[in-house]
């Protein structure tokens, strides 16, 4: 479809890497800039899907350059400008080895593991008598490492201490930022009548050595959110809580027989459903950022971004 990108085979002056992730393609200039694409892949249970969702890499760049600009007062970022909906330029960072996961509510992961019967989770203690979405009395701090191959795992910060993957020093910066931005997030989110339930976030070191925020803040690929309204009244009532994430596309997989097992086919996506998927991110967008959500020009969308970048680094 010429309404979405797909793939990315730029190649610009001064170019010295390029990264091809699950969403994001990055461009290294000069081991000094990065150009980051939000393409419109989507992924569930570890597969890229076939086809694109229109609007679906503009939607996650501007709710995640919207949250750099909200949070920049806390920890200096990586992010200098957007020179196109779905791109973001910015500082290269040297990343540190974790990332860190907060959880205000005990949903997603740490659920399992607590219906599992462990209590400990990344060194940090999780109360008895809980149920699933419960709100924890202090958001918790549970990193995990990053995997070059395979998944990420949880790690204590005692390990992580241990194994010297980051100096103490460093990484109490990271958990106080990590606090404070989640305070933030969860401020905006409840101006929005959303509850930020969990998130991730990565940082790096600039050339200078200073700590910086990089990738993506408070998407809903990274985070987690329930609606405020009946939140009170579902838990009572023991029944599922109201998300705003990409689930409903993992839910329609799975009615269609898909579970990214061995043998399994993804099922097509015809052009209906797709439409469907690109209004819920438009839902989404408009939801967490509070902005009406202006479709950008994508009658030759790989185009326009080649320009656009292209216009940004040579100016």
């Amino acid at each position: 479809m010429g309404n979405t990108i797909l793939k990315t085979d730029f190649n610009f002056p001064g170019q010295t890497k390029v990264y091809h992730g699950k969403v994001r393609e990055v461009y290294t200039i000069n081991n000094d800039l990065l150009v980051m694409i939000v393409s419109d892949r989507i992924s569930a249970f570890d597969v890229v899907m076939p086809k694109g969702i229109p609007f679906k890499g503009q939607v996650l760049n501007q709710i995640a350059a919207k949250f750099l600009d909200a949070t920049n007062d806390i920890v200096p970022n990586w992010k200098i400008a957007t020179p196109d909906p779905m791109v973001t330029v910015g500082k290269y960072c040297e990343p540190f080895k974790v990332e860190m996961v907060i959880r205000g509510y005990l949903s997603g992961h740490a659920w399992r593991e607590y219906r599992s019967g462990k209590r400990l989770i990344c060194g940090v203690e999780m109360p008895d008598g809980m149920k699933e979405n419960d709100k924890f009395p202090e958001p918790l701090l549970t990193p995990t490492t990053k995997a070059d191959v395979g998944h990420d795992e949880d790690i204590s910060r005692e390990e992580i201490l241990k194994q010297g993957l980051v100096s103490e020093e460093d990484y109490l910066l990271l958990e106080k930022y990590t606090r404070e931005i989640f305070q933030r997030g969860t401020e905006i989110a409840a101006d929005m009548g959303l509850i930020l339930v969990d998130t991730k976030y990565e940082f790096g070191k600039d050339k200078d050595g200073n700590i910086t925020l990089i990738d993506e803040i408070h998407t809903p690929d990274s985070s987690r959110y329930f609606y405020i309204e009946g939140y009170t009244d579902r838990q009572d009532a023991d029944e599922p809580q109201k998300q705003l994430s990409k689930e409903f596309v993992r839910q329609w997989l799975i009615s269609n027989g898909f579970q990214g097992k061995d043998g399994q086919q993804i099922p097509d996506m015809d052009e209906a459903f797709i439409d469907s998927v690109s209004e819920r991110y438009i839902e989404l967008y408009e939801n967490i950022a509070g902005d009406k959500f202006v479709k950008a020009d994508v009658s030759d969308v790989l185009n326009r971004v080649e320009k656009n970048i292209s216009a940004y680094l040579s100016e």
